[in-house]
């Protein structure tokens, strides 16, 4: 029986049922607390699901919204301001996931991939929570993050109650979550296993590795040993360590073990499932996330039905709980969820804010029509528009050597600008780079940064791009300014030999004001901190490359290493 109280918080009471178990169709029984006015009235409900742990949620009732780099700020306090969803009139359930927190079942791999699916599960909740008599049998969903991926398995179930979502900061190319361009992000570890600011997972002993309860203790020992063959792998303390002793490291211990896309991230990938949504889905996301929108963009194409997507401003993490959202949450579900005409659909399906003129920019479609141009790397550390028309044998290649990290705190790094811009000039989607490079290794990361720098000196981060040079190969989906990498093997370099290596730019909007200057900053290796780092978690970073490299970056008329960037017209077409 749940135990039912009253609270005051956001100046109002609040009426909790906690410690709700909610029977699966297997007969296990999920944790949940519900939240909602005191007045005996049933309402409509929102959802919230991960494996994070309801109490964690439960400190939005007690705890100001956190913003980066607060010290305060919890990436997993996810499930949204418990207090307005209450005011708002809604029900806020907030439940564990099977296997973790205060719910019974195992959970084997991340998003229980080797057991019972999550969107099953999430199917039986929501069906339960709409037969409440506190719930007027209208659901819909809530959380950013984690929660947001919840939501699409959960739509792709079709329950019967839920009637639309509203996803902000979700996470739906499996694979791209930690890989980015082949080179490990170190932040999903922290997520999971609670560095960095971050709680992590309510983690209970049914929390199980796929790996482990797949392969015999032979061939695990056997694909550890390759694992660790990685040089990068070996000289990161930590991945070293969860090799070796992976009991309660299971569910980072599953990523690092699969370092390239295949079946275990595209079986239950929220983008492969995308297509059998019919209810309507909201997507937010803001800039300075450049992966995560790009694959927020993938799942806005594989919709079928009402869709909008809200492309909001920078800084890249939103506050925890995720408030500036929230009065455009409202909005999506008074009109689906309570009838209420306020407009909502009436507006253009995209909405996106460019960076730097701060104007908000809309269209019925993404991506917007553009001009690829491109800007060539050329001596002196410039971007011109003109190519390079001199040899190899006369414009010589640029250069850096990077020794590991073991040995060095300096992260080198090549920089090429344009001169200041005389106009103002927008640029919107995505991008890519070609770039000409020889290395002394059979492997590299290639990390470019886009930078729009102000007369005064100050700059804030556009956009960025990754890339593995072991994963360099191209599939059929490239097109100018849109390359695309399959992921599914790493093919060593040939030391000394050089290679075109095209990577993708993440997609972006940014407005470049007369007098600023677009900078590349393009390194294997990334800064600790700087003026981007310092607002995302300590573990934000991705994994550094273990061996000393040599980068030759040629930009000769045989090697025209370019940026291609998408230079909007919508301007030109007033």
């Amino acid at each position: 029986m749940a135990e039912v109280q009253t609270v005051t918080a956001g100046g109002q009471e609040i009426c909790v049922r906690k410690d709700l178990r909610l029977p699966m169709r297997d007969g296990v029984t999920l944790a949940a607390d519900a939240y909602h006015g005191v007045e005996d009235t049933p309402r409509p409900a929102l959802l919230a699901l991960s494996p994070y742990g309801k109490e964690l949620q439960a400190l939005a009732l007690t705890m100001p919204p956190q913003r980066r780099p607060s010290p305060m700020w919890d990436g997993c306090i996810e499930a949204g301001d418990i207090a307005r969803v209450v005011a708002q009139d809604y029900v806020h359930v907030i439940g564990d996931l099977r296997g973790t927190g205060h719910s019974e079942g195992e959970h084997i791999g991340n998003y229980n991939a080797g057991g019972v699916p999550l969107g099953q599960d999430a199917y039986d909740v929501i069906e339960w929570v709409a037969a409440q008599p506190w719930c007027d049998g209208n659901v819909g969903m809530i959380g950013i993050s984690y929660f947001g991926s919840m939501q699409v398995l959960a739509a792709a179930e079709r329950p019967p109650s839920l009637k639309a979502i509203f996803v902000s900061g979700g996470h739906y190319d499996f694979y791209e979550t930690t890989y980015h361009g082949g080179i490990m992000w170190l932040m999903p570890r922290a997520a999971r296993e609670g560095r960095g600011g971050d709680s992590g997972w309510a983690f209970t002993d049914r929390v199980k590795s796929r790996m482990l309860e797949t392969f015999s203790p032979e061939e695990l020992r056997d694909k550890v040993a390759r694992r660790l063959q990685d040089p990068d792998i070996a000289a990161w303390p930590n991945l070293v360590h969860v090799l070796h002793y992976p009991t309660n490291h299971e569910a980072w211990f599953d990523i690092v073990m699969n370092e390239v896309d295949g079946p275990w991230y595209e079986e239950r990938n929220p983008i492969t499932l995308a297509p059998g949504i019919e209810i309507p889905v909201y997507l937010e996301l803001n800039q300075g996330r450049g992966w995560t929108l790009d694959g927020t963009l993938e799942l806005f194409h594989a919709l079928r039905g009402p869709k909008k997507i809200d492309i909001s401003p920078y800084p890249p993490m939103h506050s925890r709980p995720f408030v500036e959202c929230h009065d455009e949450m409202f909005r999506w579900y008074d009109y689906w969820l309570k009838g209420i005409d306020n407009g909502v659909m009436d507006e253009p399906a995209v909405s996106i804010h460019v960076e730097g003129s701060k104007e908000w920019v809309t269209a019925d479609s993404w991506p917007l029509p553009v001009d690829y141009r491109p800007l060539y790397l050329r001596p002196r550390r410039r971007l011109s528009p003109d190519p390079e028309t001199m040899s190899s044998a006369y414009a010589a290649p640029d250069g850096f050597f990077q020794a590991p990290l073991t040995v060095t705190d300096q992260v080198e790094m090549l920089t090429w600008s344009t001169a200041p811009f005389c106009e103002t000039t927008e640029m919107i989607g995505t991008g890519a780079a070609h770039i000409f490079a020889e290395i002394d290794q059979p492997d590299t990361n290639f990390i470019l940064r886009l930078w729009d720098a102000a007369p005064d000196g100050t700059r804030q981060l556009v956009t960025a791009g990754y890339l593995k040079a072991s994963h360099h190969e191209l599939d059929e989906r490239t097109t100018e300014g849109n390359p695309y990498h399959p992921h599914t093997r790493s093919v060593p370099v040939e030391p000394g030999t050089v290679n075109e290596y095209v990577i993708r730019i993440y997609p972006f909007a940014n407005a470049f004001a007369p007098g600023h200057r677009l900078v590349a900053e393009l390194s294997n290796d990334e800064p600790m901190a700087d003026e981007h780092n310092a607002l995302l978690p300590p573990d934000a970073f991705h994994l550094p490359v273990g061996h000393p490299v040599t980068h030759k970056i040629y930009r000769d008329a045989e090697h025209p290493s370019r940026l291609v960037l998408p230079f909007s017209v919508r301007k030109a077409d007033r």
